[in-house]
């Protein structure tokens, strides 16, 4: 196969004006940009680092979507309704309302977009706190985000959308109540301001900001974190600068299932529980449902008070999530082809651990989990060696809050007024996901966001043009 050819544009390329500058390279800010190009905008896209994707890169389990054609053809009978109640309950129903009800009516077609770019997510798998499998990946299991994220850079290439790395975004220029430009920095040019008529905020949370950490949840502070460095919350201060008022700051997605023995934080995809895994402590056993949703896993594990906990499954989950094949090859996974040896390595109780994974497929087979009630990711029992164990603990992972937005992806301020011609999509706004994001909620927000950014900033523009 060819090398694959980032969509990167020299710096001397940069036009004077743009219809919308959209900040960040994620999969909301090119969703966005694609969308927008293809209602006629002339869009451009500016990253502040030399990597490109952001935490979109980083994604492994899926997409959440309803009433799909890959759910049906997966004998998955969804709704809208069940989907909403699950995300609403997963929240403790302290999501935005308005966020969540476009979120789950328009997922199906999200799925369908990227379809039609060439984007296929064909296959299922289940996620913490879903009645349902909703979690859409590639049809050969692969990790959703860098798939999602190399088939978008296709369609910049294809599309000639222009995408400029390195590029930091210093400042929003309004004339009056409405966005005119956007102030940016280069080493190579400098200091510049661009003309624009709209900017859309897509540059991703703030995990990697301490300071705001310390300011908004000061009890997560010591705790390491997923995400790429440059989370650190800068679209949120662009924001706030320019007029707009942020949402559920305080709350921090801890996520149970990180493996942190090395000097890197490798987030364990909710996939391998997904497919099969279950979770025990140092006597070998099991103490919680796994597959409920991320706050409460991680709250179980936390009251263990044994550093952490062991992910336990086998040969069979392991083809089921092949992003296992990654954890292995750095050195995460032990591995034995027995329970008895298994339990040796990760220093487990080994009668234990038997006991418990004969009492696992018994409840696997039946349906039944008579312990914690485990409803989901059932499909398979722990029967095919090689058995695998990962060391986890948790570790912030999601920013809830950030930017206060509605529907249409428009900044709002304190007093709920809009910013004309400023926009956000995904994980820099707050409001969607309530105390507790559910996992797969992300990558579709991006898309289901980041298409809605588009199509209010065309709307928006061309709205102004014929006025004028």
């Amino acid at each position: 196969m060819p090398k694959f050819v980032f969509p990167v544009s020299s710096i001397n390329d940069l036009k004077e004006n743009y219809d919308l500058i959209v900040i960040g390279s994620g999969a909301a800010g090119m969703t966005a940009a694609i969308q927008a190009q293809e209602l006629g905008l002339k869009a451009a896209i500016i990253e502040k680092l030399a990597s490109l994707g952001g935490n979109s890169n980083r994604a492994s389990t899926g997409m959440n979507a309803t009433e799909t054609v890959t759910q049906l053809s997966h004998q998955v009978i969804d709704d809208q309704a069940s989907f909403y109640e699950d995300i609403w309950q997963g929240g403790g129903k302290t999501n935005d309302k308005e966020l969540l009800k476009y979120f789950v009516t328009h997922s199906e077609s999200a799925i369908n977009w990227l379809e039609k770019h060439d984007i296929a997510l064909t296959d299922l798998t289940s996620t913490g706190g879903m009645s349902q499998k909703r979690a859409h990946r590639p049809n050969n299991k692969s990790a959703v985000g860098s798939y999602l994220v190399k088939g978008l850079q296709k369609q910049l290439l294809d599309k000639h959308i222009p995408l400029f790395s390195q590029t930091k975004a210093m400042q929003i220029i309004k004339n009056g109540d409405m966005v005119a430009g956007l102030k940016i920095y280069n080493d190579k040019i400098g200091e510049k301001t661009i003309k624009t008529k709209a900017v859309l905020i897509a540059s991703g949370g703030f995990a990697q900001n301490k300071t705001m950490l310390k300011n908004y949840a000061p009890e997560v502070l010591s705790l390491r974190t997923t995400n790429h460095p440059g989370a650190t919350g800068d679209g949120i201060e662009l924001a706030v600068a320019a007029g707009g008022a942020v949402v559920d700051m305080n709350k921090i997605q801890v996520h149970p299932t990180t493996q942190q023995d090395t000097d890197h934080v490798y987030l364990i995809g909710e996939g391998v529980r997904g497919e099969g895994a279950i979770l025990v402590n140092q006597a070998g056993q099991r103490f919680v449902n796994e597959m409920t949703t991320r706050d409460k896993v991680t709250t179980a594990i936390n009251n263990l008070h044994e550093n952490g906990a062991t992910l336990i499954f086998d040969q069979d989950v392991r083809q089921a999530f092949p992003a296992i094949d990654f954890y292995q090859a750095v050195g995460l996974v032990m591995t034995a082809d027995s329970i008895s040896k298994l339990a040796q390595k990760a220093h487990l109780d080994g009668e234990n651990l038997l006991d418990t994974i004969t009492r696992w497929n018994g409840s696997q087979l039946s349906g039944i989990d008579g312990e914690f009630g485990r409803k989901t990711a059932m499909d398979r029992g722990l029967n095919l060696a090689p058995y695998y164990a990962i060391h986890i603990k948790p570790a912030i992972h999601y920013t809830m809050g950030g930017i206060k937005i509605n529907k249409l992806t428009e900044v709002l301020t304190e007093t709920g007024n809009k910013i004309n011609g400023l926009y956000a999509a995904g994980e820099v706004t707050g409001g969607l996901h309530g105390n507790n994001r559910i996992g797969g909620n992300s990558i579709a927000e991006t898309v289901i966001f980041g298409r809605q950014a588009g199509i209010q900033a065309a709307k928006y523009i061309f709205s102004n043009e014929l006025k004028n």
